[in-house]
C-alpha cells in the first residue's frame, strides 16, 4: 500500500489551488533522505520537513569545517610561539655574547 498525500490545504480549507498559490514553490536539488535528483513544484509547507532536514545537514557540514579551520589555526599558532621563543632565546643569547665582549674590552682597557 502506497501512502498518498492529500490534496487539502487547511489554510484555505480547501483543495490546493496550485500554481495560484504564492506557496506553491518549484524545488531543485537533490532529496537529503533518498540523494535522489528533486525538480518538483510543490507546497512550501509541505517541503518545509525535507529542507529542515537539508538545513541540518548543512549545518553538520558547517560546524565540522568550522572546528577543522580552527586546529589549523591552533597548529599555525603553535608553529608561531615556538618560532618566536626561538628567536627571543638566540637574541638573549647574542645580546649577553655582546655584553660579555664589552665588559672583556673594558677590564683591558683599565
Amino acid at each position: 500500500m502506497k501512502l498518498e498525500p492529500g490534496k487539502f490545504c487547511p489554510l484555505i480549507k480547501k483543495d490546493c489551488v496550485g500554481l495560484q498559490c504564492s506557496w506553491f514553490t518549484l524545488v531543485r536539488g537533490t532529496n537529503p533522505q533518498t540523494g535522489k535528483e528533486v525538480d518538483e513544484w510543490g507546497c512550501a509547507m509541505t517541503w518545509l520537513p525535507v529542507l529542515l532536514i537539508e538545513n541540518s545537514q548543512q549545518q553538520r557540514h558547517t560546524g565540522a569545517a568550522v572546528e577543522s579551520f580552527r586546529n589549523e589555526v591552533v597548529k599555525s599558532a603553535e608553529k608561531s610561539q615556538i618560532l618566536l621563543a626561538a628567536d627571543i632565546q638566540q637574541r638573549i643569547e647574542e645580546s649577553n655574547k655582546i655584553q660579555t665582549l664589552t665588559y672583556s674590552d673594558t677590564e683591558n682597557n683599565t
